[in-house]
C-alpha cells in the first residue's frame, strides 16, 4: 500500500509562475481545493528551506497550523509539516512549451504503518478530492498570472 495519495496535472504556465504561488503562503487560500485555507496568519513574503509560516484554517472549527518548510529546490519543488510527521509537497517539472507538470503529494510515509493505514483509511478520498481541486485552482491562477 502506498504511504502517498497525490494527483498531477500540467498547467500551461512556466514553472517560475507556478512556484512563485506555491512560495508565497499568502496565495494559498487562492489556490486552495479543500475549502480549508483561510489565509496566512503569520510568515514570510517568500518561502524558503526552513521558514516558518502559520496559517488560518477551518475544518468544522477555526484554528491556525504552524508550519515549516521542509524540502525547497526553487522553480522545482517545495514541501512543508507541521507538528505531525505527514509533508504537503509540489513538484514541478518543466516542459518544453512553457508548461509545468505539477505533482501534489500528501506524504504520510514518516507515519508508523498502523497509523498511515488508519490515515488512509479516513482521509485518502477527502485529501484526493481536494488535492485535484487544488491543482484546478493552481492552474487557475498560474495561467492567469502568466498572462499579465
Amino acid at each position: 500500500m502506498s504511504s502517498n495519495v497525490s494527483a498531477s496535472a500540467t498547467i500551461a504556465a512556466p514553472a517560475d509562475v507556478v512556484f512563485a504561488i506555491l512560495s508565497d503562503a499568502r496565495q494559498h487560500p487562492r489556490i486552495d481545493g479543500s475549502g480549508t485555507v483561510l489565509g496566512l496568519a503569520q510568515g514570510p513574503d517568500r518561502l524558503e528551506l526552513g521558514s516558518k509560516f502559520a496559517m488560518r484554517m477551518k475544518m468544522g472549527a477555526k484554528y491556525q497550523t504552524p508550519n515549516t518548510v521542509v524540502e525547497f529546490e526553487p522553480g522545482r519543488r517545495i514541501a512543508w509539516k507541521h507538528f505531525a510527521p505527514h509533508r504537503w509537497r509540489y513538484e514541478l517539472e518543466p516542459l518544453g512549451d512553457a508548461s509545468t507538470r505539477v505533482t501534489e503529494t500528501w506524504d504520510i510515509s514518516r507515519w508508523p504503518i498502523g497509523a498511515r493505514q488508519v490515515l488512509r483509511a479516513m482521509f485518502a478520498e477527502k485529501t484526493r478530492a481536494g488535492i485535484e481541486q487544488t491543482l484546478v485552482k493552481l492552474a487557475e491562477a498560474a495561467e492567469a498570472d502568466a498572462g499579465r
